[in-house]
């Protein structure tokens, strides 16, 4: 099954009848015209839908060339963003490069440790940056944001461009800050062509949580070493799979019919559990994604995740034997990266002998089905979605999978997917208290 995502409802069919699926076809056709002839609320930001054919192939090859220049100078590289100006880039590192990646060798890495800013207000946390940065010598920065303003990586962009003057001075920072912002206005980008920053573009017609495949996220990609085409190229086959007029035989389709059928039969929560740690932060890409795109009009999913089998031991009592108001989708990885086996240990003393010489893996794999079985028997419905491995390809295939069906999962709930007027909401009391003029 390689190169391919494969969406299993199996565990979840008590629940939900055949018949019913039917049902959903009108709808279906709906949410797909919606997306694919630019209708329905928030028509204005679907220009993800053709983004993996459209894609500004110069401005690629400009990025390519700047991530380039950045692995060979840098030490260190931070990046400066929230929501979803962050959290694509971070999952797609933390995915695909090693687990200990800034902690290995500079040969090793092939380019500079990388930092997050501004994905809070924690002095603390920016401080303590600010000092390790202390101990770099060639550090370059890549702020982004559409407006400028947004709170959190502009009081970090603050910090962090003061500390560059103070070490390379006025004329060396020029060359060191990097700005992904609006193409056309802004408070960001007017600032960037008065200082003469590098410049790249936040697509006018993509939102935030679906940017990762914009220079948003594909920069970070780029300066740790991934292969920006091989991302594109998975997502180009997601397209042609589960976008591109497609409407018949498409498990993205299918995955939104099927939370929102679980939805209307009272399963208000889903749960995305995955069994390698370095998908922790993939689940908070997603997290936000769905959270964004549906928690509106008193509606929606709420979207959690666990990391298993770790949280098993904590979270696993709660989700057996707890309220059955939720439901869990379990994002599995077919190959591992790594096949480690079983060591054989004298006198036997944890009693594991009878799995010497078997993979990890396998013993993982066996968690996972055990787990997704005593749900079941607990009444939760189970989904499953598998990918064959884990590479930049495989990436880019997961990301467009669920960004089209987060798409059309809203159109379903009957809200627009592509605005977030509760975050506007919180903004507007926090820079009262502040007093913002």
């Amino acid at each position: 099954m390689k190169n391919k995502i494969i969406f299993n409802y199996e565990l979840a069919k008590s629940w939900i009848g055949e018949e019913e699926l039917e049902h959903f076809l009108p709808e279906i056709k709906q949410a797909h015209r919606y997306l694919h002839h630019n209708e329905g609320p928030g028509n204005a930001y679907t220009g993800w839908v053709d983004w993996p054919e459209q894609y500004d192939r110069p401005e690629f090859k400009r990025l390519s060339e700047t991530a380039q220049l950045i692995r060979e100078i840098a030490d260190a590289f931070v990046v400066i963003g929230i929501g979803g100006s962050y959290l694509g880039a971070r999952s797609a590192i933390e995915l695909l490069r090693p687990a200990f990646y800034n902690q290995l060798s500079p040969a090793e890495r092939g380019g500079p440790e990388i930092y997050f800013a501004g994905t809070g207000i924690s002095s603390t946390y920016l401080d303590d940056l600010l000092r390790l940065l202390e101990q770099k010598q060639e550090i370059y920065i890549n702020v982004i944001s559409k407006s400028g303003t947004t709170l959190e990586p502009a009081l970090a962009f603050r910090s962090l461009r003061a500390m560059l003057e103070q070490r390379y001075g006025k004329a060396g920072v020029k060359k060191r800050i990097i700005v992904t912002t609006d193409r056309h206005r802004g408070a960001l980008l007017e600032m960037a062509l008065e200082e003469g920053f590098t410049t790249f573009s936040v697509p006018d017609n993509i939102g935030g949580r679906y940017s990762v495949l914009t220079p948003v996220g594909l920069l970070p990609l780029a300066v740790a070493g991934i292969d920006l085409q091989q991302v594109m190229d998975g997502a180009t086959k997601a397209y042609l799979l589960y976008g591109r007029e497609r409407l018949v035989e498409n498990d993205a389709y299918l995955y939104a019919v099927i939370r929102n059928a679980l939805y209307r039969k009272g399963k208000t929560m889903e749960i995305l559990a995955a069994y390698e740690p370095s998908l922790t932060q993939f689940i908070e890409w997603w997290k936000q994604l769905f959270g964004e795109s549906e928690g509106k009009e008193l509606k929606g999913l709420f979207p959690a995740g666990v990391s298993f089998t770790t949280d098993l031991h904590s979270l696993g009592q709660y989700i057996q034997e707890g309220l059955r108001n939720f439901f869990m989708t379990t994002l599995w990885v077919q190959k591992s990266r790594s096949e480690l086996t079983v060591m054989a240990m004298e006198g036997n003393a944890d009693g594991l002998d009878y799995l010497t010489g078997q993979s990890i893996h396998s013993i993982n794999d066996k968690a996972c089905q055990g787990t997704m079985l005593a749900h079941y028997e607990g009444e939760v419905p189970s989904l499953k979605i598998t990918v064959s491995e884990i590479n930049p390809f495989s990436y880019g295939m997961l990301v467009y999978f669920f960004e089209i069906a987060c798409g059309v999962s809203g159109h379903l709930l009957g809200v627009n997917p592509f605005d977030q007027p509760g975050v506007e909401a919180y903004k507007s009391k926090v820079f009262t208290l502040l007093r913002s003029p």
